[in-house]
């Protein structure tokens, strides 16, 4: 009889293993979320700064490596505008931002009422490409182009709606340094050793493969 125990209580331990196993078989995921981007106003040397808020584009791959821990590898997209003001005079620059992120992910190797929760940081770049255009006027041309390092922080959440779909919740925080654009406000010089910080959040779908 406690033979009989031990080999049920074995198979059941396999048939719990071989589940978790199976469930890991889908290490790769793609996302395509909207997001927002709202970011943190600033001011130094007598230059306030705003960044009017934006929507955009979030297209995230994931790799799993175990059910506690993957890689994340981001490519973001927005628009908006730099208004940069002091007494001397106001510039907006309006420009392109084209964000490439990378993260480490820990994940939650067992699911909630459905859902399965994750947090994430790392790191990467911001490259803000003025546009030439800015329909609100005080536009400076010949604003240059550049590229800021920028640290990312999140978490949220995968609503799972198949083994093979989801529906994903996320917040990303970005912080960096804003950009001048090589341009002054009068005989100011905009502030370039100003840290920001950007409120990201997203909602998408998510293909697990």
């Amino acid at each position: 009889m406690i033979r009989l125990k031990i080999l049920v209580a074995g198979l059941f331990t396999a048939f719990l293993f071989t589940s978790s196993m199976a469930q890991e078989l889908s290490r790769n995921e793609v996302s395509v979320q909207g997001t927002g981007f709202v970011t943190k106003d600033s001011e130094k040397n007598g230059i306030k700064q705003h960044t009017t808020d934006s929507g955009g584009l979030l297209v995230s791959y994931r790799y799993h490596f175990n059910r506690w821990l993957a890689a994340d590898g981001s490519y973001g997209y927005t628009r908006n505008t730099q208004k940069s003001s002091a007494t001397e005079g106001t510039i907006n620059i309006q420009s392109n931002i084209h964000q490439i992120t990378g993260a480490l992910v820990a994940t939650s190797p067992r699911q909630f009422a459905g859902l399965s929760p994750f947090a994430l940081v790392g790191a990467g770049v911001l490259t803000f490409a003025p546009t030439g255009n800015n329909p609100s006027g005080g536009f400076a041309s010949g604003a240059e182009e550049q590229t800021k390092a920028a640290f990312v922080y999140g978490g949220g959440v995968d609503i799972n709606l198949t083994q093979r779909f989801a529906f994903r919740v996320q917040y990303r925080g970005l912080v960096y340094k804003r950009p001048d654009f090589g341009f002054t406000v009068g005989i100011v010089p905009l502030p370039s050793n100003v840290n920001t910080h950007t409120a990201q959040p997203s909602a998408g779908f998510v293909i697990r493969f």
